[in-house]
């Protein structure tokens, strides 16, 4: 399956960096800072795309060169580029409808979407709008009940891939979202209420799409929750912690492919392979939730070198361009997912944005290609230094 669309951006913001500094003009300071926020003092944050940035890649000039393909092959589909959306939590409340127009542009594009539990459309939505492709990520909830009727509506939404969330076993500490009112539970300021009325337009989509929810988990809500009663139900609904013994009877129920996500160390990447996993996604939550911890880059050079060759290794956290997503792949990565610089994107030029970035990237990573002569994304690693 190709693009059903050309690729084709908006030469006013030809990098990441130019959608993210429209994006923070365009919304509610409180949404931006939770979408670009990290935890703690944010080292993590910034250290996810400098330490990629420090990769350096060698070019072939005088070799014959066929021209690039980045088709790539991932778990029996081949996608046109070998990047994805990763899931995101709260899409809705940084742009309206923001879920939706990733969706179909994932579908336009022939790249994975990956839908968060805790975002803002539901299975059922995700499916229709991607044709039965959309990825769903599972945050562990605390009854065996609700997982099961969870993981069900994915099987019954067709989704290809169950993504089961290993690196939040607690809320992480992001002063950001404190200041803001953010945190769980959530509250509302007078300072909040101002940012909204200074962002018409973003009030205006909002009104038209309805206040952001919790679609997927509204069938176990109880109604009429106040935002007390909102944070106190989300601190109950989910057991938070993974271990081998939550994820082996999810391998058992389902027939699909099972991607581990959060891996962050060769301890738990080879427990994923024991537990007879497809894939991992090496992450540390785009810095979100520990600031001490290593960037993404490095486990994940470590990961694919010693265990490439049994389980797909992928990697998230820190990728803001083409030329990043090259240093991953020629660091051992398989495909790679992005999550701030798809929702830069919508936040900055709303319904375009989704496809405005996916053609960004596959243009700047289409660059690389032909600037290294690389011809196919499984290439990459001979351009390593």
């Amino acid at each position: 399956m190709r693009n059903k669309k050309a690729i084709k951006f908006n030469s006013k913001y030809p990098s990441i960096e130019d959608l993210r500094e429209r994006a923070k003009r365009r919304i509610p300071g409180f949404a931006f800072d939770y979408l670009d926020g990290g935890c703690n003092e944010e080292v993590n944050l910034h250290k996810n795309t400098s330490e990629i940035r420090e990769v350096e890649l060698k070019p072939d000039y005088l070799s014959e060169y066929k021209g690039f393909n980045m088709e790539t092959e991932l778990f029996g589909h081949t996608y046109s580029a070998p990047f994805g959306i990763a899931p995101v939590g709260l899409q809705g409340l940084m742009w309206p409808n923001a879920s939706e127009i990733l969706a179909k542009a994932s579908l336009d594009f022939n790249i994975p979407f990956v839908l968060s539990t805790v975002t803002t459309m539901n299975i059922e939505r995700a499916s229709e709008l991607t044709e039965g492709r959309a990825w769903f990520q599972l945050y562990h909830p605390a009854e065996d009940s609700v997982r099961d009727n969870i993981i069900a509506r994915a099987e019954a939404a067709a989704c290809p891939v169950l993504v089961l969330l290993c690196d939040v076993p607690t809320f992480g500490f992001r002063p950001k979202e404190i200041r803001s009112g953010l945190s769980m539970p959530p509250k509302m300021t007078m300072n909040n209420i101002f940012q909204i009325l200074g962002k018409p337009n973003w009030a205006l989509q909002t009104l038209k799409h309805g206040q952001p929810n919790f679609e997927t988990l509204r069938p176990y809500m109880p109604k009429n929750l106040n935002l007390a009663q909102l944070g106190l139900f989300m601190d109950q609904m989910f057991s938070k912690r993974m271990n081998e013994e939550k994820i082996a009877p999810i391998r058992d129920k389902w027939k699909g492919k099972i991607v581990l996500k959060g891996v962050a160390t060769e301890a738990d990447a080879e427990k994923a392979i024991k537990l007879g996993l497809d894939g991992i996604i090496v992450s540390n939550h785009g810095g979100r939730q520990l600031d001490a911890g290593e960037s993404t880059i490095k486990p994940m050079t470590r990961i694919a070198k010693k265990y490439g060759d049994r389980i797909t290794v992928m990697m998230d956290s820190g990728i803001r361009s083409g030329p990043d997503v090259a240093r991953a792949l020629a660091s051992g990565a398989a495909f790679t997912f992005m999550g701030r610089s798809f929702m830069y994107g919508v936040a900055a030029l709303g319904a375009e944005g989704g496809d405005h970035t996916i053609s960004l990237l596959q243009t700047q990573l289409q660059q690389v290609m032909e600037q290294l002569g690389c011809n196919k994304t499984n290439d990459f690693p001979r351009h390593l230094v």
